[in-house]
């Protein structure tokens, strides 16, 4: 065991952050993580300094104390199935303390803002009309144009708050609760995947880290956290189908994790790049036999939208040119390729950085289906900041791949394991008393 690499890789990990919250204050250099700057504004994150406490403030303690003293002999002991229910309990009980730190408001307030999806999917009356004015309703100078969020993904995303407006959900706090109550299945999601093709021990030892963690803060009530379940089932059903043997089965739930990884597409321009996880999942089962029937499925996913008039790549260039057009111009890629990373650190917690280190000194030991899936998921990272599409809020954007990443702690000694579960919960404890996230 080389305790270096972990010390090392946290140290880097804290390095980053602490120079990505003080070099803009230190220099006074305007990086613009909002809009429209503020004293307030705490870079890298698109949040704001406010410090308080609420109504969620002591259920959340309690439940970091409780997660912090129990949850990792739990997740050792607990029955499979019982696991699975209990991390969607305890994440989902996560998830909302934390919110209601900021009282109801916590739950209904994200999805109310007019650069949401909310508002305009409860005056979308005929999608399939949206849909075919869709692109030429993208340009900032376009008249009639989309609202920022709206205008930034592609339909499928507006779709489901449609879906959810239609079935009666369609409130600020009705809608934010449905968000949660779909992010908190995330863990359920990478576990099974991660034992159907290699066994319940790391899945079992990973737990915890999935749950309890900072990134709950940006899964509850954002869009995001929708777009990361969506990915994480695809894949889960990806693995099920590279590990059964009989044929129709195996196509079967190819076809499944085909139309849920082809909608992620049409949910996020950025999501073309779970191609990488799901080359890393058939890589781990050994199996390319699922992927003729999951490509055919997923783009027939993307086909059915352009008949409908939306083309993902008649749109992709003209969203790309509002990006210019906005805030994106301001703000300075000296800054944010690296600072988009301390924001990644902050959202997946700080003991992603020890784990990473871990892995990496223990590669050749650790078992080759998680190494993959980090690995996938790490370069999935450096492949959408190198883009420069994503310049800054990236606590929410990059969520799809951060439980892939978290995955890196289940290589942790048990030594580390506690301290690194503690420090992950007081981060969060932190974040959220301090700042006022935006997502």
């Amino acid at each position: 065991m080389r305790p270096s690499a972990m010390w090392g890789g946290l140290a880097a990990a804290l390095s980053l952050v602490a120079a990505a919250v003080l070099v803009p204050v230190l220099f006074d250099w305007q990086v613009y993580s909002h809009a429209n700057p503020s004293p307030e504004d705490v870079a890298p994150l698109h949040a704001l300094w406010d410090p308080r406490v609420g109504p969620g403030t002591i259920p959340a303690v309690l439940i970091a104390l409780l997660g912090w003293r129990h949850a990792l002999g739990l997740a050792e002991r607990l029955p499979w199935r019982t696991l699975l229910v209990g991390t969607y309990v305890v994440g989902l009980a996560w998830m909302l303390s934390l919110a209601l730190v900021d009282g109801v408001d916590g739950v209904s307030s994200v999805l109310a803002h007019p650069y949401e999806y909310l508002e305009t999917a409860r005056v979308t009356n005929d999608f399939p009309a949206a849909l075919r004015e869709w692109v030429g309703r993208i340009p900032l100078d376009a008249q009639d144009n989309w609202p920022t969020h709206v205008a930034g993904h592609p339909p499928g995303a507006l779709l489901f708050f449609v879906v959810l407006d239609r079935l009666g959900l369609g409130g600020d706090g009705a809608a934010g609760l449905v968000v949660t109550l779909v992010a908190a299945t995330v863990p359920a999601a990478v576990m099974t995947t991660v034992k159907t093709l290699t066994g319940e021990g790391p899945a079992r030892r990973a737990a915890p880290f999935l749950v309890l963690g900072p990134a709950a803060l940006w899964l509850c009530v954002s869009a995001d956290a929708v777009f990361t379940a969506v990915a994480a089932w695809g894949l889960a059903a990806l693995a099920v189908a590279a590990t059964r043997s009989g044929r129709g089965e195996s196509a079967a739930w190819s076809a499944v994790a085909g139309v849920l990884l082809g909608y992620c597409v049409m949910m996020s321009y950025g999501l073309p790049l779970l191609g990488l996880l799901a080359l890393a999942v058939l890589a781990a089962a050994r199996s390319w036999r699922p992927l003729p029937v999951a490509a055919v499925t997923a783009t027939a996913v993307v086909l059915a939208f352009a008949a409908g008039g939306f083309a993902l790549w008649e749109a992709f260039p003209v969203l790309r040119e509002r990006y210019w057009d906005g805030i994106a111009t301001e703000r300075p890629a000296t800054y944010w390729t690296w600072a988009n990373l301390a924001a990644l650190v902050l959202s997946a917690g700080p003991v992603l950085g020890a784990g990473l280190g871990r892995l990496w000194s223990e590669r050749f030991r650790v078992e080759r289906p998680v190494l993959l899936l980090v690995g996938a998921a790490a370069a999935s990272i450096v492949l959408a900041d190198l883009s420069q599409m994503s310049k800054a809020e990236v606590e929410r954007i990059w969520l799809p791949f951060v439980p892939w990443l978290l995955l890196a702690t289940s290589a942790l000694p048990p030594r580390w394991r506690q301290a690194g579960l503690g420090l992950q919960l007081a981060s969060a404890l932190v974040l959220q008393h301090l700042l006022h996230t935006s997502w």
